[in-house]
């Protein structure tokens, strides 16, 4: 301030004197701009960054916004006209975000955009209107700049929600009017992450937004701390005004009685002030009277004058000569607003919309977030549907049996036989998580399923999940490293005979970006159609549970997955048991919204780890798994060590590698015994096992003809990766983190050990 500044010298240079009285001048304007925005919120966090901020910007980026969800009460409309008039008369340069996508998360309308749209307009016409200053204010459509920028802000939007707990996100519900213990949606999550995002994306340097929204700002704040990102924003939260009756804290427009409206007529304004508004005599906290005094008509009128006869006495009636100037303060500043929706055709035909719209709203069924239903939970391999009595050729039928092959589990088989009876080239949905080495089930069981697929007619789309794997945090959500583990696995697999003829690979960041305006408006409608409860039921597919402390982004990745399968208009989903409860998802949001071509689900066995108990294979445990690469050493050791009970199948490893990897693969498992007269071929998995629950067939022989036939699998690849010299450098840049990562683990089993010694 000019306080803070000493005064020029008597005997300083013309010069010198000169700069230190501009600078002077400099200062106060500063301190004017300064006191100006300030008194704009009843909280600044922080009054020293903001004036840094004024002192060094003449045109700062005041950040507003409003979601169009019905008519407008005047704490939205008085507020922000008073509050944007002084920002911009203090050279900010105001950006108003129309929260329309917001809107149709929160399910306003039904999440009906067009009517969101019309909602936004009328929004616009009055703020007009009613005397907001049009220079330096810039209305801007959040789904028009969020589809023109989308490579921007859905990364920021995902790196939010790595970065937030889900606990964190919760806390930031009443934004939207919501506790964090309501029966939530997953858009919710989602709603909290891209609010937090666009101020950044505006390069906001202020947020001018209501008190009920100052969580969601200093999340921004935090996250701007975080990321060491400058020019973090300054906050500023206005005062929220209550409803007009008795106890509401807040004015809402769902209850027309709680609120006046900015073109409501006369009549009903003083039916509300002077019937219905809490106002007792000699009461200040908690009259709601008193509060638009202060914070609406003294702001706007620099003054309130209460005229009153003095027969009445000094006290007496006192109250009713309040509200009656009260009364004609707001009827004087409204008047306006009537005037231009009486003569004004468009904002005539704009209010007669928001009015019926309205109405239909009231009696219309809104989205309901959904958990599974039973039906769905309940839906069994071979339940029959309509297409149930197919009559198949012989080219169908053949093709019906290679697809089908594939599954453990097929969701349903009516319906598959129907889609290759109608069409001739199917779309197959695969995919993965580039997320280090990979191990023999992802590459072999791969392979096998995708030269099944094309060899029947399909067309295979295979996901390259870079933006996926980020999300789960893996390689610690570095997006370089993760796309160098992608071209690993492609490598790999057209090393180890995956035929390239009608196989598309496609990296999630690339499509998703280009077609953002498409997918991201899917992932949104996905989410709000799902509560939280049955979201987090689909954990399994990141390998997590539900009772594990969740980031915001492991929300949001089941309803990206989802939506990828519509995405490449997939007929078929080809994935892995794990990955069932989302692909059940995609069929149950296809019956919300009536979408007859249901994907249909092929689940794919879980191969187990080589240990005993490990239902998984884990490349966290090198030894429960053979990698792809592994030399003949590593698979010899590994397989001699695996877990391998003498005359037992179940929940035998070795036997489920010959069932799944082996048999699929070379049609046959040859078996070498001198003893009992030389080899046996095996063509069925049954004569294997009751082979070797009788003891015909022994362990070590078992072991000796699974590693002879995973090595002859395995040899094209490794020579590959010594022979190629784009692959050996994919396998050492891949390695590495793997071998720093166990290194770091050997360390801590140390240190763990030394602190239990």
């Amino acid at each position: 301030s000019s306080s803070e500044m000493a005064a020029p010298s008597d005997n300083a240079p013309p010069s010198q004197a000169s700069s230190l009285a501009s600078k002077l001048q400099i200062s106060e304007e500063v301190e004017r701009r300064y006191n100006m925005i300030k008194s704009v919120g009843e909280q600044c966090i922080n009054d020293d960054e903001l004036r840094d901020r004024l002192s060094k910007k003449a045109a700062p980026v005041c950040y507003d916004g409003f979601e169009p969800s019905g008519k407008m009460h005047i704490a939205q409309g008085l507020m922000k006209i008073m509050n944007v008039n002084k920002l911009t008369s203090s050279g900010g340069r105001v950006k108003i975000w129309i929260a329309d996508w917001f809107a149709f998360m929160n399910n306003k309308f039904g999440g009906d955009l067009k009517k969101i749209r019309i909602v936004g307009e009328y929004y616009k016409e009055i703020f007009q209107a009613a005397g907001m200053n049009g220079e330096n204010v810039e209305f801007l459509w959040s789904s028009d700049e969020i589809n023109a920028r989308g490579d921007e802000y859905w990364p920021l939007v995902m790196d939010i929600a790595c970065r937030n707990s889900l606990a964190k996100i919760k806390r930031c519900m009443p934004i939207m009017g919501h506790s964090e213990t309501d029966e939530l949606s997953a858009a919710h999550v989602l709603y909290v992450c891209m609010q937090c995002a666009d101020p950044l994306f505006l390069e906001a340097d202020i947020c001018q937004l209501g008190m009920d929204q100052q969580t969601v700002n200093l999340l921004a704040r935090d996250y701007c701390d975080e990321t060491e990102r400058g020019n973090k924003p300054v906050i500023l939260s206005h005062h929220m005004l209550p409803g007009l009756l008795q106890g509401q804290t807040k004015m809402s427009t769902s209850d027309p009685s709680s609120a006046i409206f900015m073109e409501d007529d006369e009549a009903e304004v003083n039916r509300k002030i002077r019937k219905k508004a809490f106002c007792l005599p000699k009461i200040v906290e908690g009259n709601p009277c008193l509060e638009y005094v202060k914070y609406i008509i003294l702001p706007w009128f620099s003054e309130f004058t209460v005229e009153r006869d003095e027969k009445f006495g000094e006290t007496s009636l006192y109250v009713f000569f309040f509200l009656d100037n009260f009364n004609l303060c707001v009827l004087r500043i409204l008047q306006p607003i009537r005037d231009h929706f009486k003569t004004n055709n468009r904002a005539k035909n704009l209010l007669k919309e928001v009015n019926n719209l309205l109405k239909q709203d009231h009696k219309s069924n809104r989205v309901v977030p959904t958990a599974l239903s039973k039906e769905m939970e309940a839906l069994s391999v071979n339940a029959p549907s309509s297409a149930s009595g197919l009559q198949m050729s012989e080219e169908v039928e053949k093709k019906y049996n290679i697809v089908r092959s594939i599954g453990e589990e097929c969701i349903q088989e009516d319906e598959l036989k129907n889609l290759l009876a109608k069409k001739p080239t199917p779309i197959c949905y695969d995919g993965f998580e580039p997320s280090g080495r990979m191990h023999i089930a992802q590459g072999v069981m791969k392979v096998t399923n995708v030269n099944k697929l094309t060899s029947a007619g399909c067309k295979v789309k295979i996901w390259i999940a870079d933006w996926f794997a980020q999300l789960n945090n893996k390689l610690g959500g570095d997006l370089e490293k993760i796309k160098v583990v992608g071209e690993y696995f492609k490598e790999i697999w057209e090393a180890g005979g995956m035929n390239p003829e009608k196989v598309e690979f496609l990296w999630a960041s690339d499509e998703i970006s280009t077609r953002g305006n498409t997918y991201w408006p899917l992932v949104m409608d996905i989410a709000r159609r799902n509560n939280l409860r049955r979201i987090l039921r689909c954990g399994q597919i990141m390998g997590r549970s539900e009772t594990e402390v969740l980031s915001a982004a492991q929300i949001l990745y089941p309803c990206m997955q989802c939506a990828d399968i519509f995405l490449l208009e997939a007929d078929i989903c080809q994935l892995g048991m794990d990955q069932r409860k989302v692909n059940m998802l995609a069929r149950e949001y296809c019956d919300d919204i009536k979408r007859k071509n249901k994907p249909i689900i092929l689940s794919h066995h879980m191969l187990p780890g080589l240990r005993q108990g490990q239902e998984k294979m884990s490349k966290s445990d090198p030894s429960s798994a053979i990698f792809m690469e592994d030399e003949e050493d590593a698979v010899n050791k590994k397989i001699s060590e695996a877990h391998c009970p003498e005359r037992t199948v179940a929940g035998n490893p070795c036997l489920e590698y010959v069932k799944y990897l082996v048999l699929p693969r070379f049609n046959e498992f040859v078996v070498e015994n001198e003893k009992n007269g030389g080899n046996k071929t095996f063509t069925s998995f049954e004569d294997i096992a009751a082979d070797y629950e009788s003891g015909e067939l022994s362990r070590e022989d078992l072991k000796k003809a699974l590693i002879k036939a995973l090595n002859i699998m395995l040899q094209p690849v490794r020579h590959h990766f010594k022979t190629n010299e784009r692959a050996k450098n994919l396998l050492k840049q891949v390695k590495s983190p793997d071998e720093a990562a166990n290194a770091k683990k050997e360390n801590l089993v140390v240190i763990v050990g030394a602190l239990r010694i």
